[in-house]
């Protein structure tokens, strides 16, 4: 199966795996899996780290290596899935999900996020 993981996902799997539900693990340690980390994702936290919302800078320095460790697959933000994106329902009012969800919907792959906002939008949520 492949799944994209939403931030606070990646996050919490880094940092504090506890907060992720047994399916969650369950998705990010089976190596059968193909787990996929937008650059989003790798936006968002900078982001929230240079506006002090999250303290996350030793992550953010090695996510590179990091991901490589754990065989996820980086996965690139391409032109169609940023307008995408852009025209979609303001369900959701963060713009990082957003794009993950055009992503999701482009790729036909599921998105691993605690976030039952996401529901509204046409794609499959695991948690």
């Amino acid at each position: 199966m492949e799944v994209i993981v939403d931030t606070h996902a990646l996050v919490w799997a880094f940092n504090e795996p506890k907060r992720l539900s047994k399916r969650a693990i369950s998705i990010l340690t089976d190596t059968s899996n193909t787990i996929l980390v937008s650059a989003a994702v790798a936006w968002e936290l900078s982001i929230k780290v240079n506006l002090g919302k999250l303290d996350a800078l030793p992550l953010l320095a090695g996510l590179t290596q990091r991901l490589q460790r754990e065989g996820f697959t980086e996965l690139p933000i391409s032109v169609a899935q940023a307008t995408r994106a852009g025209l979609l329902p303001l369900h959701h009012r963060d713009p990082f999900d957003r794009l993950l969800v055009a992503q999701a919907q482009d790729l036909g792959v599921a998105i691993l996020s605690a976030d039952s906002s996401l529901d509204r939008y046409d794609i499959k949520r695991l948690w």
